[in-house]
């Protein structure tokens, strides 16, 4: 919306941090000023952060909603099931959620029917995919472990189509639940000699403590797996996942229809078409692994 058109104001909430989504940010915002929104011009942007504490969301998306927000921009399914329960008038986009039908966000992808629309970061067959590139690190594979975050709702989902893609392999799991940071260490702890590979399930709580669990990754020598590029560029092994960098980006055009008049429950939510394989070799060494090359010619990207 060009000069001289009033001041909108749009509230962005999230578990994680400012920094850790800095590069997420940057990419929205170049959405936004593409389709000619301006932060600090032509629209102002009100930012809550939980930094990490999910029972803080609540409160914040209360705050956002009392301030007036002509839309509000979640990141995440907790974020997103705040925010609904502060306003059910308000449009609602939900970035980078994970199932919000099965949470009851939204009645379908293709008619949400509610004040929620967005992006969902799920796609089938990508669970699969993972393990599948767990095994080209680890041939002497028996075991999986996986790192779940039990408050978040859409983790069940998640967990079940995971749990299923390991035993299609022939593999044993062993699930280890962290529902916040402070968990990370014994979850870590109860997997060791039980996996000898990890995949983390998607989750804001996770992605925002993602070098801590990078970290603990190499400490208890567990090559790692996640849904996001920004994981593998913290230290874990791998990432194969949606590209969320331009998730991020096409957020704008969903602010763009709502603040044009469209409402939230005719625009369907867009499942991802773009996905990035990452692989840090730095991680590698510090594992212990050697990479074949030909696992490293189909990375998107390699970390050196």
């Amino acid at each position: 919306m060009g000069g001289g058109a009033a001041a909108l104001s749009d509230g962005f909430l999230s578990v994680a941090t400012p920094a850790g989504m800095a590069d997420r940010l940057e990419r929205f915002r170049q959405g936004l000023s593409e389709l000619g929104y301006v932060e600090g011009s032509n629209v102002a942007i009100e930012y809550r952060w939980g930094e990490g504490r999910e029972e803080r969301l609540p409160s914040l998306a209360l705050d956002l909603v009392n301030s007036k927000v002509d839309l509000l921009v979640t990141h995440g399914v907790i974020a997103t099931q705040a925010a609904q329960k502060a306003s059910r008038a308000i449009p609602i986009i939900c970035f980078a959620c994970g199932d919000a039908v099965s949470v009851g966000l939204v009645q379908s992808l293709a008619r949400p029917g509610g004040n929620i629309t967005g992006q969902t970061i799920l796609a089938p067959e990508v669970s699969g995919k993972r393990i599948e590139l767990l095994r080209e690190v680890a041939p002497m594979l028996s075991a999986i472990g996986v790192l779940s975050n039990s408050n978040n709702p859409v983790t069940k989902p998640e967990l079940a189509e995971t749990e299923l893609a390991i035993r299609a392999l022939g593999f044993r799991s062993r699930t280890a639940n962290a529902a916040s940071p402070q968990d990370f260490e014994s979850a870590f702890a109860s997997i060791r000699g039980q996996a000898q590979v990890l995949v983390v399930l998607s989750d804001a709580m996770f992605f925002g403590n993602r070098k801590q669990i990078a970290e603990l990754a190499i400490k208890y020598k567990l090559p790692a797996i996640s849904w996001s590029g920004e994981f593998a560029k913290a230290g874990l092994l791998m990432s194969y996942g949606p590209d969320v960098h331009t998730m991020a980006h096409r957020a704008a055009t969903f602010v763009d229809k709502v603040l044009k008049g469209t409402h939230p429950s005719a625009i369907p939510i867009e499942q991802p078409t773009k996905f990035e394989f990452v692989v840090n070799v730095t991680t590698a060494k510090a594992l212990g692994l050697e990479i074949q090359p030909t696992l490293l010619a189909r990375a998107d990207e390699v970390i050196e």
